[in-house]
């Protein structure tokens, strides 16, 4: 079964396996498949869920509420976000507005089926709004019982400390942040993590395995396989095209002898890799079919002793990125519409 991890400085604890739906629900796969793969996490003991309204232009969000109808509500941790563009993308469907996150939330409650939310994530930093009224609209909802907690996704470690200062100011918790984090990404070492740790703030790290290259499918030399996410423009293809390069690649098949020596697969090492560090709280993982999980799930209560860790460092060599500054590419400079 899976391991549970406190998020921040709080009392709400998650599965450090977390379910994500990003690329597979109303996109990748069926709504039967998605609905049989949700079921197959909650078998697994997975009971954290994240997803966002932006996914397949709400449809994912709607998918995960009907494959999770009928489970015991206070069993679950459901995770979503706002920010990107939804609905006919007019001039207020996006940002981080009180209007825009009124309106989000009632719809992301709809569709989830729930009357409220575990944590509520600002999906990017929003340039264009104030951040006072992003977070008085945030602590509102809080107040309402809409969303029990607040988090942010790939913010900076300056943009972490203005918002726990204002959350603090307003009496709520601020508790994650949601980065992209994997033995190749590990960009949030430098800056991001340091500041988390000493505000009391959690990373629920996304794309730990690489967008799939970590799991040793993609093969230097050769072309990327059939179906595979890379060919996919839906599916993240353009956050894996910086991972395909032959050195990289080259790099991860280093790690298939590091892998058989600790007893497990390369994805169960790429996951449990990111869950040695004690800032991160969870690792979000996506399926498009219920056996993948039965693998990934193996990962969790893992734990890799000194020298796994340094013959994985040896492995990727110079093909791991760690520049703390490209965190600060990630969030857009104007909204999106």
């Amino acid at each position: 079964m899976v391991n549970y991890r406190y998020l921040g400085n709080s009392g709400f604890k998650v599965s450090e396996i977390t379910y994500g739906n990003w690329v597979t629900h109303a996109s990748q796969v069926s709504n039967e498949a998605a609905i049989a793969t949700v079921h197959a996490a909650l078998d697994a003991g997975i009971t954290t869920f994240d997803t966002a309204d932006t996914y397949a232009n709400t449809a994912a969000e709607a998918v995960l509420g009907e494959a999770l109808a009928g489970q015991r509500r206070e069993s679950l941790e459901i995770l979503t976000k706002v920010y990107f563009p939804t609905g006919p993308k007019g001039a207020n469907d996006t940002g981080l507005s009180r209007k825009h996150i009124r309106d989000s939330v009632e719809g992301s409650l709809r569709r989830l089926g729930t009357d409220y939310i575990d944590l509520y994530q600002a999906h990017r930093f929003d340039s264009e709004t104030p951040l006072e009224e992003t977070f008085q609209a945030f602590a509102d909802l809080v107040r309402q019982g809409k969303v029990l907690y607040i988090g942010v996704s790939e913010w900076t470690a300056e943009q972490l400390r203005e918002g726990h200062a204002l959350a603090q100011d307003l009496g709520v918790q601020l508790v994650s942040n949601q980065p992209q984090y994997s033995a190749l990404w590990r960009v949030i070492e430098g800056k991001v993590v340091p500041t988390a740790q000493e505000l009391g703030i959690s990373q629920i790290v996304w794309s730990p395995l690489a967008q799939g290259v970590l799991t040793g499918k993609y093969l230097p030399g050769r072309p990327v396989p059939a179906g595979s996410r890379a060919t996919d423009e839906k599916s993240g293809a353009e956050f894996i095209k910086k991972f395909l390069r032959d050195d990289v690649l080259e790099a991860v098949q280093r790690l298939k002898p590091v892998a058989a020596e600790a007893g497990l697969t390369l994805p169960q090492l790429g996951i449990a890799w990111v869950l040695q560090n004690p800032n991160v709280s969870a690792a979000l993982v996506g399926a498009s079919r219920p056996e993948q999980l039965a693998d990934t799930v193996r990962a969790s209560g893992v734990v890799l002793d000194a020298d796994t860790l340094a013959a994985i460092d040896a492995a990727l060599g110079d093909a791991v990125e760690r520049d703390p500054e490209l965190t600060y590419s990630v969030s857009p400079k104007r909204r999106l519409v």
